[in-house]
């Protein structure tokens, strides 16, 4: 069986892309990593693709006379690698129609969603006083974390946490999630009934 082409898409460190590059060096977890896109430029994101030989791009919101022109120019990345489907691993925009079109996204948050969306979740979660938070894997519909969930983690919230302590242990559930999901889905598919979404036949 061929690999599934993948694109991923950055805007900072690059760790959850580091989780699927290595997954990826086994030719069983049936995925490619054809190219890793980001909205800057010089972040540590891009040198690990670098590294590990993965083509990469760079689409700048600011190059471009508008949100509009900028989300075509993302489209047009999307068609030259040809992903069977996208992930958004810590990519900090919000894409439009044109790079949306009927393309697939798979999207990570550090909560359990639908509670705590946007930017702040850990610190929303941990603010609320909430007992038990975790990590969502869901697919992007063109709003803020409101896509169907794929599959969810659960992490408690101790005591003593503070909101690094917290996000820490969240992303070790995350990184270990969105392997899995990207990979079952690569290998056996997916569907879409609605918000319900299932991995495999």
């Amino acid at each position: 069986m061929s690999a599934t082409p993948v694109v991923v898409l950055v805007s900072g460190s690059g760790t959850l892309l580091q989780a699927l590059i290595d997954a990826s060096a086994d030719p069983a977890y049936g995925v490619q990593i054809v190219a890793v896109g980001a909205d800057r430029d010089g972040i540590e994101g891009l040198a690990r693709a670098s590294r590990a030989g993965i083509p990469t791009f760079v689409e700048k919101v600011r190059d471009y006379p508008s949100r509009e022109d900028w989300d075509v120019a993302l489209a047009a990345q999307f068609d030259t690698y040809a992903p069977d489907f996208i992930v958004t691993a810590g990519f900090m925009k919000i894409m439009g129609p044109a790079a949306m079109g009927s393309r697939t996204f798979v999207n990570t948050h550090p909560a359990l969603l639908p509670s705590f969306p946007g930017a702040h979740g850990v610190r929303d979660a941990l603010a609320y006083g909430v007992k038990v938070t975790g990590t969502t894997c869901h697919l992007v519909d063109g709003g803020v974390d409101s896509g169907p969930i794929i599959d969810q983690r659960a992490v408690p919230v101790a005591v003593e946490d503070d909101e690094e302590s917290l996000h820490e242990r969240i992303k070790v559930q995350e990184r270990s999630l969105l392997v899995e999901v990207v990979g079952r889905m690569a290998r056996e598919g997916w569907s879409v009934d609605g918000r319900r979404v299932t991995l495999g036949s």
